[in-house]
């Protein structure tokens, strides 16, 4: 049963989620929620699973016996099993928020949600770049139902922007994937790895023309500037948990990044090596800097956090221009920081929308919170995070990028531009907790509405995760460097096995 591990992150939401669609459970309220919540479950301790067992070697799992690169190939390497992991734990943790109410405005929420997870997950695994864009299509599908969950005119205004920007992005998704097959026979990445170092002299442009088009395409899913626009609206006009979840998807760009342009067509591809770096060091550069803006200039809490996803996507494409396994596994220790901690951010924004009725989240006075000291507790913490005050693991992430610059011609960007950015989160968080918490129409709380339960564990279990990557910093460390070596290595072979009649697919030990 274990060989077949790594199709179980991809099938178990994707059955889950058929089965919630049909009678009992289609309009069964909390048959769906603890069905989400089993299947959440099992699908993190198999993401663990995987982790672990991705260390010692890699798992393949090939399905309807045909070899690579003519198989569909799920690849369940160190970085795919973070990622995937990563997905699990946010995905559970944010799902108990959902149930405090947030899933009573239709009857399919949670079937889309599991749906959306079964699109990241295989967006994470699958080892081919054509089946990278059909999971990006399930993912996007799901998350345009998601989006207009409980309805309302700013957030169908808001999904017809995202709807169509995501359609061009598919289009162009398609344009590249056709030059890419037309030049090198194939889309699966390691074969692509192995074929790109010796493409001929007459194919090079085209295969350049494809790999500008990715990273057109990628930049538009991760948030790159000027391909920005659309996330600050989108998730701001999304109910809190699936903002949260949402946090998520921009690295999903940015690990399509990774795979695509530091597996395939990094230092081992010959005449096209690293031919994105150039455009790299300015995106990057200028997306923090846009993010900046925007965090300072934001008036609502929920703001906040989507210029900071911003700010974080700008970093980590730092960590891809610098190309090294160093700047690397920094960048992917940074990633889990900052997903985890924008998540909270949403939902303490909910949070505290909630308590303040009227004005919401918005940084204007109005009425003590009702919950005063654990909802204060909570932002303190979250802030600290964000900033990268120590002991939590912003601290690490961001000290491990810088380190990974220093000696390089990338120091003199790297360092002011995260350096400031930080100082700016500081500034931002600051003054908003000063007017949410300090500048009261009233000075006595009134706790009208239930205690939080579902929204506090959530938020809780997402903080949590910044002191743990701390304690356990040496093996994150350990991890997170033992990911980025693999993907830098040169591919030199394609990966095959022997067929498992009594279940259809090749196993790969």
């Amino acid at each position: 049963m274990s060989a077949h591990f790594p199709v179980l992150p991809v099938l178990l939401p994707l059955l889950a989620a058929i089965l919630l669609l049909l009678p009992p459970l289609q309009y069964s309220k909390q048959g769906q929620r603890v069905t989400a919540a089993i299947t959440l479950v099992l699908t993190l301790a198999v993401s663990l699973w995987l982790l672990v067992a991705s260390l010692e070697q890699t798992q393949y799992y090939i399905l309807g016996g045909w070899q690579p690169p003519f198989g569909i190939v799920l690849v369940a390497d160190p970085l795919a099993a973070v990622m995937v992991t990563l997905t699990s734990f946010l995905s559970l943790s944010v799902l108990l928020a959902v149930f405090s109410g947030h899933d009573e405005a239709g009857h399919y929420f949670h079937p889309l949600y599991l749906f959306q997870i079964t699109g990241i997950n295989g967006a994470f695994l699958t080892g081919d770049l054509f089946n990278l864009f059909v999971f990006f299509e399930i993912l996007l599908i799901a998350s345009y139902s998601l989006l207009i969950h409980g309805g309302g005119k700013e957030k169908t205004k808001a999904a017809f922007h995202y709807v169509t920007l995501n359609l061009l992005g598919s289009v162009l998704f398609l344009f590249a994937l056709g030059i890419l097959y037309g030049s090198l026979g194939t889309l699966n990445m390691t074969d692509m790895a192995i074929k790109v170092a010796d493409i001929g002299d007459n194919e090079q442009e085209l295969v350049s023309t494809g790999i500008l088009l990715l990273l057109a395409v990628f930049g538009l899913k991760s948030a790159l500037l000027p391909l920005h626009f659309w996330l600050a609206r989108t998730y701001g006009a999304a109910i809190a948990p699936v903002a949260a979840l949402f946090a998520i998807m921009t690295k999903v760009g940015i690990y399509s990044l990774y795979r695509v342009h530091v597996q395939v067509f990094g230092d081992h591809a010959g005449a096209l090596a690293n031919q994105i770096t150039i455009w790299l060091w300015p995106l990057a550069v200028l997306t923090v800097a846009v993010g900046v803006i925007g965090v300072l200039a934001s008036r609502r809490l929920k703001d906040v956090a989507s210029w900071l996803v911003i700010v974080s996507v700008g970093t980590l494409l730092f960590t891809i221009a610098l190309n090294s396994a160093q700047a690397t596994a920094a960048g992917l220790y940074y990633l889990i920081h900052s997903t985890l901690v924008t998540a909270a951010l949403y939902l303490l924004a909910d949070l505290i929308s909630s308590q303040r009725n009227q004005v919401g989240d918005r940084f204007v006075s109005g009425n003590q919170v009702a919950y005063p000291k654990i909802t204060g507790m909570f932002y303190m913490v979250a802030a600290l995070v964000v900033v990268g005050m120590p002991p939590f693991s912003g601290f690490i992430g961001k000290v491990a990028i810088l380190q990974s610059a220093t000696a390089t011609t990338g120091q003199i960007w790297v360092w002011p531009t995260i350096l400031i950015s930080g100082l700016a989160a500081l500034i931002a968080l600051s003054r908003a907790a000063t007017t949410l918490f300090w500048r009261l129409r009233e000075t006595e709380a009134k706790e009208t509405m239930a205690f939080p339960v579902w929204q506090c564990s959530a938020i809780a279990l997402l903080l949590l995760a910044s002191p743990l990557m701390v304690v356990f910093g040496g093996d994150m460390i350990e991890l997170t460097q033992h990911a980025a070596k693999q993907l830098h290595a040169k591919q030199t072979e394609l990966p095959l096995g022997e067929l498992d009649g009594s279940h259809g697919a090749l196993i790969i030990k």
